[in-house]
This record gives C-alpha cells, sequence and structure tokens, in this order.
C-alpha cells in the first residue's frame, strides 16, 4: 500500500451466496469511515436476516494504525470472524466492513469445513466489489488577514485543497485538506504568506469522497 493512498472497496456488495452441504452462506461488503457506520449496517443486516443462525462479520479501518475487529457470533471461536479478516488482509484493503450471514442447513460442518466456508464467502463477496486507491490526506487550519484572502484563493485554487470549513472574526479561518504528498510545499507556501499562520491539526485522514 502506497503512503500517500489507499485501498478500498468502491461500492456495496450484497447478497453473494455460497452454499455447503445444504448451510447458505450470505456476504456482505461495504465500504466504511467509522465504527458508528459499521453499527448501523449490520444492524440492518440482522433486522433483513432475522432468520438466520449466525451473522459473523470482520472490518478494518485506518491506514498507518490500523484498527480491526472479527466477530465470530456464537460460532466456534475463530471458525468464521478471522477467516473473513483473513480475506480483508489478502485484498490489501481497509475501511471495509464484510459480513457472512449463515442459514444452517442441517448438517454440521466442523471447525474446519467452517473456517473454508466463512472464507470462501468473504473471497467471493470481495470478487464481486471495484477495488480503488484513495488519497490520504492531512487537514491544516490556515489563519490569517483580511489582506491576504486573494493570495490565500489563488494557492488553494491551485493545489485544488478541499475546503472543510471557514469562520471569520477578527481573522479569517480555513480548514483544509490536503494530499499528503503534498502537505510540506504547501504549509511552506502558507508560512512564506504575510499575515498568514498555519496548524498541523491531523497526521492523516481518508479521502472523504
Amino acid at each position: 500500500m502506497s503512503t500517500d493512498q489507499y485501498k478500498t472497496i468502491a461500492t456495496p456488495a450484497k447478497g453473494i451466496l455460497y452454499k455447503d452441504r445444504n448451510s447458505k452462506f450470505i456476504g456482505f461488503a461495504y465500504p466504511v469511515k467509522n465504527e458508528e457506520e459499521i453499527k448501523t449496517i449490520l444492524e440492518n443486516i440482522r433486522q433483513e436476516h432475522k432468520g438466520a443462525n449466525h451473522v459473523c462479520y470482520a472490518w478494518q479501518l485506518g491506514m498507518d494504525v490500523v484498527s480491526w475487529r472479527a466477530n465470530d457470533d456464537g460460532e466456534p471461536n475463530n471458525s468464521a470472524g478471522l477467516p473473513i479478516y483473513g480475506q480483508i488482509q489478502a485484498f490489501g484493503l481497509t475501511q471495509v466492513l464484510v459480513a457472512v450471514v449463515r442459514y444452517f442447513g442441517g448438517t454440521k460442518l466442523g471447525v474446519g469445513g467452517l473456517i473454508s466456508a466463512y472464507k470462501k464467502t468473504a473471497q467471493l463477496t470481495l470478487e464481486e466489489v471495484k477495488t480503488i486507491k484513495k488519497a490520504i490526506f492531512h487537514t491544516l487550519t490556515v489563519e490569517l488577514d483580511y489582506s491576504s484572502i486573494n493570495v490565500v484563493m489563488r494557492l488553494i485554487k491551485k493545489y485544488q485543497l478541499q475546503l472543510l470549513d471557514q469562520s471569520s472574526g477578527t481573522r479569517v479561518k480555513y480548514r483544509l485538506n490536503v494530499p499528503r504528498n503534498k502537505v510540506n510545499e504547501v504549509r511552506k507556501k502558507f508560512e512564506a504568506m504575510k499575515g498568514v499562520d498555519v496548524i498541523l491539526e491531523s497526521d492523516s485522514s481518508a479521502n472523504p469522497n
């Protein structure tokens, strides 16, 4: 994974079916931004599949420092969530949730069979989606005198920076998303301007688009 980009999925995949000895495994994959969004998606899946025996899942968030979780939802330990998470890693993805719904078919698969089935369903699900690379951004806050607005706006347009927020009082304040590979260059440009102060708010953030 590039230090300036991360890989995720472009659109969700829903209802990818895999069968093993009459058990049905149904895969879902979603691009996600935070744990609250993950929680909402999982609640919706459970509502749509109230008759399912298990809703197992794994997710990963973050770029430089990642957080992740794998959940077996009542299946034997490490037989569902970790095989799903293994496919997230195999595809080199982050900012993603993969869930697999299971309807028991009457025949026990054993731990080995479960690992294989959840892994295969996650694999088939991720093969259905388009993967994309997105830029990693730093957030800069620029405080400036009113006399510097025009020159600052020219720089914002030149580098096609995303304006997250703006406010005004005795001075003007802009919050900007700057691509990681341009942040040092852009910051130096701002710092060289008269009447402009720059604050680096965060180390990195995903492109919100």
